[in-house]
């Protein structure tokens, strides 16, 4: 009995529907994101293409980007057809993407509303599993001198040393500074520890002449800023 292949390989597409011919013909934007991933791993497996295999990956995480960035080379093992240097790749091409928005312009950026402190960390906090403890180093004018990671911890919390955070404001020469911590939970309300922590260094940095403007509690769909919140 003859058995015939649901998928079609994609060296059997009509050369203008096949990932990389599409992306010289007609450019990158042309491309879906299954595509540009098919791209990536370059091969499936015998019963779904390359492109085919990159929609099973996506669907299972809801056409999320941002979720498959979260994924690991053991997350992507999981999927028949990818092994451990096709799961290598997609991780890497993910990272370089987040280096590419964390790459700093010759202009400082200069922070007026929380969300500007926000879109400032996303490369940083984006996609993490653990809690990380930012400071922001802001001038006069409110232009980003440096951010600086005082603290990395677990999923749970991470260990904050006001003295190093203050530290680091008076070495850099700054007038004001924001704190910015993360919550891999996605929960962006404040715990006690954080508001004590934030009183703290409130009270220490005015005793420095330095002003703290905010403290920015990072989640990858949102935040929380005590500065609108009126706590500080």
């Amino acid at each position: 009995m003859t058995t015939y292949q649901n998928n079609l390989s994609i060296k059997s597409w009509a050369e203008e529907d096949r990932p990389r011919e599409k992306l010289l013909l007609k450019g990158k934007s042309a491309l879906s994101e299954a595509e540009l991933i098919g791209i990536l791993i370059g091969s499936g497996t015998k019963e779904l293409s390359a492109v085919e295999l990159s929609k099973q990956i996506l669907a299972h995480i809801d056409n999320d980007l941002n979720e498959l960035a979260k994924l690991s080379v053991k997350d992507l093992e999981k999927f028949k057809g990818i092994g451990q240097a096709k799961a290598i790749c997609i991780v890497s091409a993910l990272e370089l993407g987040r280096r590419r928005k964390a790459t700093s312009s010759n202009e400082k950026p200069r922070i007026i509303e929380p969300c500007d402190a926000y879109e400032l960390m996303k490369p940083d906090l984006l996609d993490l599993d653990f809690e990380e403890f930012w400071v922001i180093l802001l001038n006069r004018a409110n232009n980003v001198l440096k951010k600086i990671k005082v603290s990395s911890g677990g999923v749970a919390g991470t260990v904050v040393d006001s003295k190093i955070i203050l530290k680091h404001a008076i070495e850099n020469l700054a007038s004001g500074i924001i704190l910015v911590h993360n919550h891999p939970s996605g929960n962006t309300k404040p715990s006690q520890a954080d508001i004590k922590l934030t009183k703290g260094l409130q009270e220490a940095s005015r005793f420095m002449g330095i002003d703290l403007y905010d403290h920015v509690i990072f989640a990858d769909k949102g935040y929380y800023s005590f500065s609108e919140d009126g706590l500080i």
